[in-house]
């Protein structure tokens, strides 16, 4: 019995028919809401994370957002792989990040570094608008994809480099990276609101998770914990 306690590839292909519309097993469902509870627990325990972000991450189905290789250990609190060198970081790094941001029901995030989605998602739960940038083409087709089938449709997504962020959608409420810069971008600081909150890692290979305050005056920063998370490429690699 112990087998059908985590669900694999089978039990997330039918998963994904009912979202396009098939017929989703109530058992089926079943075992990835238990996943997800559990998990969303773990978190709790935890601490730092606050109750509107666990409540967003039990609802986004975290293995749809991963392949199907991996889809068992979806809701395990670590890492996985997405290939080609990428990868959906851990669910307490999403959620500590989004707990940084402190998000309210009217807010527009911005979030640069689309990867699979996830995280995009779980802002969209929490936000009335996500616009976010992802500078891999194919990468951006594919989390847009993702996100409009599963009806998540207060997220914009466009092919860019983030360190330019999004000038046409700002003023932001909060802007959250997801790949790490060497230095705090000053676009990104000039597209966020007075008294809007950035969330970034800020670093090389290791990085400091900064909170950065935008004020009248200028910015207060605040670091939260070191991280090793991916590093940011384009422009601002070439010091720009």
């Amino acid at each position: 019995m112990k087998r059908w306690l985590r669900p694999g590839p089978l039990l997330a292909w039918l998963a994904l028919l009912f979202v396009l519309g098939g017929v989703f097993p109530s058992g089926a469902e079943d075992l990835w809401g238990a996943q997800r509870r559990a998990m969303v627990e773990k978190l709790r325990q935890r601490g730092k994370i606050q109750p509107e972000v666990l409540s967003a991450m039990e609802k986004v189905p975290r293995h749809l957002f991963v392949p199907p290789s991996v889809q068992a250990r979806a809701y395990e609190d670590e890492p996985l792989p997405l290939g080609s060198g990428r990868s959906i970081y851990e669910p307490y790094v999403v959620a500590l990040m989004t707990s940084l941001l402190d998000l309210q029901k009217g807010d527009k995030v911005l979030e640069v570094g689309t990867g699979s989605g996830y995280h995009a998602a779980v802002l969209a739960r929490m936000a009335r608008e996500v616009f976010s940038v992802e500078i891999v083409p194919p990468v951006a087709s594919q989390a847009r994809q993702r996100l409009q089938t599963l009806g998540y449709h207060n997220i914009e997504i466009r092919v860019g480099d983030g360190y330019q962020g999004w000038p046409d959608k700002a003023p932001f409420d909060a802007i959250l990276l997801s790949a790490a810069p060497p230095h705090i971008p000053k676009p990104l600081i000039d597209q966020l609101r007075v008294g809007g909150r950035m969330v970034v890692p800020v670093g090389g290979l290791l990085q400091d998770l900064l909170v950065i305050t935008k004020t009248a005056d200028g910015i207060e920063k605040r670091t939260v914990i070191p991280v090793r998370l991916t590093q940011m490429t384009g422009k601002v690699r070439d010091g720009e």
